[in-house]
This record gives C-alpha cells, structure tokens and sequence, in this order.
C-alpha cells in the first residue's frame, strides 16, 4: 500500500483540475468578440436565451461533420429563444471563411483568435459545445463531436427552451 501512494496522490492531482475546471452550473463567463457580420457580440445580447456555443475550428473533421447539424438545430429552434454561436478559434479566420463559403451557415460566427474565450470556457480540443440556460448558468460542456452526439444537444435545448 506505501508504494501506491504516491501513485494514487499523483492521480488524484491531475483529476482535481478537470473536475475543477468544469464549469457546469456556475455563470458563463461573460465575453465580446468580433464576429464575421463584422460586428462585435456580447454573450450579454443573448441573456435571456438559450445559447449553445460551438467552438470549432475549419481544419477540425468533426467540426466539419457536425456543422451541417448546427444548421439545423439553428434554424429549428432559433423561433423558441434559442441562439446558437459558433466561435472560430484559428489565429487567422481566413481559412473558416473559406470553408464557410461551401458550408455556409445562418446562425452567428465569432473569431477567438487570441482563445481567450475558449480558455475562459476550459475548452480542451476541437469542437467543444457548451449550453448555457436563460438565467446565464453553464448547463452542459460537450468535448468531441461523434455521429448521434447532436441528439443529447437536442435533448438540452428541448429541456432549457421550457424551463
């Protein structure tokens, strides 16, 4: 038991992090960026709504694969005070606004090009979803994207648009 130990302290150590840094149920963090309107949003223009936001990144296969489905989800649920945002997270957007031409999408793009918001959000790899309720709190933090994954999305939303 002695020579495990260490063993089970040092895991204990790297777990403590991750379960600190989620953010689930805690206020979202507040944030304004530049977006491809041109425009500058605030997560504060949507208090009141549902928002899911999607970070992505253009060279990411998930977050390819899972575009189309936040299309949509958008376009379905937008009319219910549901908003969803998707947040660029590449140094330079040239290479987003070129995929965005062959997908584009209605729904509003942001550019975190410096990841200050992704950090702020403990985003850990490409695409991350995070849903945030009416009154502001972190209500889901989704990392990954796997075919299927948009049903527990809809679920969320269904769920966070009646309350």
């Amino acid at each position: 038991m002695r020579n495990r130990l260490p063993a089970i302290i040092a895991a204990a150590a790297l777990a403590l992090p991750a379960l600190a840094a989620d953010p689930t149920g805690s206020p979202a963090p507040a944030f304004t960026l530049g977006s491809r309107a041109g425009s500058t949003v605030s997560l504060a223009q949507y208090k009141g709504q549902v928002v899911m936001l999607n970070f992505w990144a253009s060279w990411c296969g998930p977050c390819r694969q899972e575009m189309p489905l936040l299309e949509s989800i958008y376009t379905k649920y937008n009319r219910m005070g549901f908003t969803l945002i998707g947040v660029n997270v590449e140094p330079d957007s040239n290479a987003a606004n070129e995929w965005l031409k062959q997908t584009p999408v209605s729904f509003p793009i942001l550019y975190d090009k410096d990841s200050k918001v992704s950090k702020m959000y403990d985003v850990a790899g490409m695409p991350s979803t995070v849903i945030i309720d009416r009154t502001g709190k972190v209500r889901v933090l989704h990392r990954g994207y796997k075919p299927g994954d948009e049903n527990e999305y809809l679920d969320s939303i269904r769920t966070l648009v009646r309350e």
